[in-house]
């Protein structure tokens, strides 16, 4: 049986949870569902103990009507929106409004059911301050107007911030949710995407501001990104984020990140999709699902678990049934320990 909304909040809030909330283990990624079809229905069992309440990200260049068309960059087919900064004044005059925005129509519905369920509700869209503006500029370009036009940087991040704090306070009105979940993929294989003084220049303003907000209205902060944050990590827990995931396998240090930063942040403990998922043995899986539990479960809580990422085409569907079972079983009897 799902948990109930004060069970999760007491797993991140570390109130001594009956049971590790499992949180997105069941990320069907690319190509997936096309490998196994209705074999995937065999899974439907398997816990979720979050209502997710996900839209598309509020800065959203497809419903502004700017008066302009997108240019590629060339690479992966990439589309470039602000391959001028002179556009920068009509982008941020038609940011959009969330009172306009019909979205929260339909989120208002599952939001209902969830709320009369007593679920915990996750809240929330993919990208924030890093992985939005690559996505208007085009990656090469920002790297280069962190020190080229950092005025118009700031200008724009300010703009975004506005609209994502608007956004927020008005979820928190009409949906009342518990968590706040959104992304940027910080690091890369062995570090960071940028220096942590120009991550505390740029972005961290920002994300103290989304923190301020999510905090007046009592929302919990999820931020998913991949590769490397362990130098990061302090100004994302200054910042207010509570919750962290997925910590992944091979570029940060599971054991010492636990130990240095477990009194202070949550961890959603993602298993690793690349390596363990897709190459071990069941057995081996759940190996795994034990040492992540073993690492990051503390006698008081502070943890979920979840997939690493998208579980994608390849995997071997036992692999996956291992997983989701370990989890759900090893994450109740891992607690008991701690339960008197």
């Amino acid at each position: 049986m799902s948990l109930k909304k004060q069970d999760v909040i007491a797993a991140i809030e570390r109130l001594n949870p009956s049971r590790i909330p499992m949180v997105n283990a069941k990320w069907w990624g690319e190509g997936l569902e096309e490998q196994y079809g209705e074999r995937l229905r065999a899974f439907d069992r398997a816990l979720e103990d979050v209502v997710w309440l996900f839209m598309e990200n509020p800065v959203n260049p497809d419903v502004m009507n700017l008066s302009w068309r997108w240019k590629s960059d060339g690479a992966q087919d990439n589309i470039i929106v602000l391959d001028d900064w002179g556009k920068l004044d009509e982008f941020i005059e038609k940011l959009p409004a969330p009172e306009h925005d019909s979205q929260f129509e339909q989120l208002q519905t599952i939001a209902e059911q969830g709320r009369a369920e007593d679920r915990y509700l996750l809240f929330g869209w993919w990208r924030l301050f890093f992985e939005k503006p690559w996505g208007l500029r085009g990656m090469q370009n920002l790297m280069v107007d962190y020190y080229a036009e950092p005025e118009r940087i700031h200008r724009l991040h300010s703009a975004m911030c506005d609209v994502y704090c608007r956004y927020i306070r008005h979820a928190c009105n009409l949906l009342q949710p518990d968590g706040f979940w959104t992304s940027d993929d910080l690091g890369h294989q062995t570090g960071p995407m940028m220096s942590p003084k120009t991550f505390h220049q740029f972005l961290f303003p920002y994300y103290v501001r989304v923190g301020e907000a999510l905090k007046a209205c009592q929302i919990h902060f999820w931020l998913h990104s991949c590769g490397d944050n362990t130098k990061l990590l302090p100004d994302l827990i200054a910042a207010g984020v509570t919750v962290f995931h997925p910590v992944q396998k091979h570029t940060m240090n599971e054991r010492a990140i636990a130990a240095e930063f477990g009194d202070r942040l949550t961890f959603l403990a993602g298993l690793d999709v690349q390596h363990v998922l897709q190459e071990a043995t069941p057995e081996g899986v759940r190996a795994e699902v034990r040492q992540l539990i073993d690492t990051f479960d503390r006698p008081d809580g502070g943890m979920c678990i979840a997939a690493g990422n998208g579980i994608v085409a390849g995997t071997p569907f036992e692999n996956i049934a291992a997983f989701l079972d370990e989890a759900e079983r090893y994450g109740a009897e891992h607690r008991k320990q701690f339960m008197g």
